[in-house]
């Protein structure tokens, strides 16, 4: 199911001028330097708000927006030799600002009118008025991925700068975001939006689909092109020309989102028949110095945010490791069949810091997990700032770094007084012999671990660590812990931070 209650947000920040070109339904020449040159006119003048959609279409329930669904055999390009179709979502409910869509097709764009009637509705579906304000609210890509003939949706665009992708054998879990601001600041998180899309219609046998996007926000506008590829993994290619409004002190670049209420570490504070509930359970670094890191997640109490100063990262992802349909024993949502995603930034992304937020959640419906690249100098307002990265939604992280990966971290509390930890280390080649010439390297700058006790674990094949730490009173301890062979690394580096 596309839609959940915990997958989007409402936009409250999004802006509008006068109607462009785009919106008046003409055919009109049409290239990404169209975008682009759109961006930077917008970013020269004041924003407002964009229509809103009637009241009776923002006041419907999460149940009364499902009476309606659009109807796949009526989709973009279906019944055509193209190899991909695009379904389009309602406005209303979360969505109370349309956006405008546009057909691409030799380079010519066509802006998409609003039907009504390629929706089919339930007898309990509210009659609900149509009028000029009313817009889709986003769209969904389909194409063949298993079974020749049948076009599975693979991608979804819908809400802010809201995205969302899977793999073959996947289903939906985090998202993605065009750009963060202000993310677990003080004065307020604001939320760009992608306000107008461009598709451009791929010619038969085309593996790759092409979207533009046009954001907005009070604080910068944007430029966005994607090049999606769809497949095991969906790979997309971004690129963004980004025109700051005023200069952007905290801005986030390549952002996800996901969710992670607890595992193995916490598991004691819920309740719950399942062993796991999370999309995501960690944060992998390989930072520019060639140090891969691998953070668990965590669901704090507080409010904590924890910045991984880099120069010229390779790459990072939010990751889900936990593969086993019994590692959360949840038959419905299926959690470890939800995508990672992994961040490489191209080209030189200079000094700055791979931020993780982690909000306190009660609940598997509330997204408490962002981590995105803040640049250590702020971008200059009235400056044109390019970037490109590649996304990445699959199983695993798309990278070989040549060393063992943390495959489960375990907590809990030990009879004598303080805390063990155990992290279970992947089976590899580097591990073979052994527990033998193996060396853990355990630190913190808060307490003093115990040595670490080094064992095969059989059940992985690998190696598993295991160390005590007395947290006494402290609210906070940080700790890091590596194997080593013949006094080279022989395992990423595991980061955890620890709060009572």
């Amino acid at each position: 199911m596309t839609l959940s209650r915990r997958g989007f947000l409402c936009g409250t920040t999004a802006l509008v001028v006068a109607p462009p070109v785009w919106a008046t339904g003409g055919d009109v020449p049409f290239s990404h330097d169209t975008v682009v040159t759109l961006a930077r006119e917008l970013s020269g003048q004041p924003h407002s708000p964009r229509a809103e959609v009637p009241k009776a279409w923002r006041d419907l329930s999460y149940e009364a927006y499902r009476h309606y669904w659009f109807r796949t055999a009526d989709a973009l390009w279906s019944g055509t030799d193209r190899p991909y179709e695009v379904d389009f979502f309602l406005p209303g409910l979360y969505f109370p600002r349309p956006v405008t869509i546009h057909e691409v097709t030799g380079g010519t764009a066509r802006a998409l009118p609003f039907d009504l009637t390629l929706f089919d509705r339930t007898d309990e579906a509210a009659d609900l008025p149509v009028d000029d304000t009313l817009g889709y609210s986003g769209f969904r890509l389909r194409t063949e991925l298993t079974t020749p003939g049948i076009k599975n949706e693979f991608c979804v665009f819908q809400g802010a700068s809201y995205f969302r992708a899977l793999g073959m054998a996947q289903v939906y879990g985090l998202s993605a975001r065009g750009l963060a601001l202000h993310t677990a600041d003080e004065r307020g998180e604001e939320f760009p939006e992608f306000t107008q899309f461009w598709i451009e219609a791929p010619a038969p046998g085309q593996r790759v689909i092409v979207v533009h996007a046009l954001l907005e926000s009070p604080s910068v506008t944007g430029a966005y092109r994607f090049a999606i590829t769809p497949g095991p993994a969906c790979v997309m290619e971004v690129e963004a020309t980004l025109f700051p409004r005023e200069d952007l002190t905290h801005v986030g670049l390549g952002p996800l989102t996901s969710m992670f209420l607890y595992d193995e570490t916490n598991r004691t504070r819920f309740d719950d028949f399942r062993p796991a509930v999370h999309d995501s359970d960690g944060l992998m670094i390989w930072n520019g110095a060639g140090e891969v890191l691998w953070r668990p997640l965590a669901n704090p109490t507080r409010l904590q945010v924890s910045s991984f100063l880099d120069d010229s990262p390779r790459g990072f992802g939010l990751m889900q490791r936990a593969r086993e349909l019994e590692d959360f024993a949840d038959l419905e949502a299926l959690y470890h069949a939800r995508p990672g995603l992994w961040v490489e930034p191209k080209g030189d992304w200079g000094k700055g810091a791979v931020t993780l937020v982690e909000i306190p959640a009660d609940k598997e419906i509330y997204d408490n997990i962002v981590a995105y690249w803040r640049p250590a100098e702020p971008i200059q307002a009235g400056t044109e700032t390019k970037i490109s990265y590649r996304l990445t939604w699959g199983a695993t992280a798309p990278v070989e770094t040549g060393l063992p990966s943390v495959v489960n971290t375990r907590m809990g509390a030990r009879e004598t007084g303080g805390r063990i930890v155990t992290v279970d280390f992947e089976a590899h080649d580097l591990l073979d012999e052994g527990p033998e010439g193996i060396e853990a390297v355990i630190h913190s700058p808060h307490v003093t671990p115990s040595p670490g006790v080094i064992q095969r674990n059989p059940a992985t094949g690998g190696l598993r660590v295991a160390f005590n730490f007395d947290p006494g009173e402290r609210e906070l301890v940080e700790l890091r812990a590596q194997l080593f062979k013949d006094g080279q690394p022989a395992s990423e580096v595991w980061l955890y931070r620890w709060t009572a």
